[in-house]
């Protein structure tokens, strides 16, 4: 398989694997959630980035065999002296984009996980009063400002 073909399946699982994430993101700030799509989406973003550590690991191979140095500097080379300098350069661009795509998906679920959280939380206490909490009071106490200097 050549670089370029290479290049081009890795551009093409980027650019899925986008899109099930802007998918995610959309579920995410949703009222209500679809738990059952979310988890169809974290199957299918784990299949494409198998295949995509997969691709990879190739690219990474046929660039050794061809005499490239490891790293970025040796992978921009071997793409320059192919001609798919610019394919390389996209699937570097759409990589760079998954990674913002997922950074802003994790804040999204650590706010709602925060969120749910506390629901349960007001949903305790409101079960069972009585329970005592760990400063000795019971959890409809209102909290008293210490004002102690």
């Amino acid at each position: 398989m050549s670089l370029k073909q290479l290049l081009d399946g890795q551009a093409e699982r980027l650019t899925r694997l986008g899109q099930r994430l802007e998918e995610e993101q959309g579920l995410l700030v949703e009222g209500e959630i679809d738990g059952r799509r979310l988890n169809a989406l974290a199957a299918e973003k784990a299949d494409l980035q198998r295949a995509l550590e997969d691709t990879e690991a190739r690219r990474a191979r046929v660039q050794r065999q061809l005499g490239y140095a490891d790293g970025l500097d040796g992978a921009r080379q071997a793409a320059a002296d192919a001609g798919c300098l610019d394919g390389w350069q996209a699937m570097l661009e759409g990589a760079r984009r998954i990674a913002r795509l997922n950074e802003r998906n994790g804040r999204l679920l650590e706010l709602r996980m925060r969120h749910n959280q506390q629901l349960l939380d007001t949903i305790h206490r409101l079960a069972d009063p009585d329970t005592y909490s760990a400063q000795g009071r019971t959890g409809l106490q209102p909290r008293r400002l210490d004002a102690r200097a």
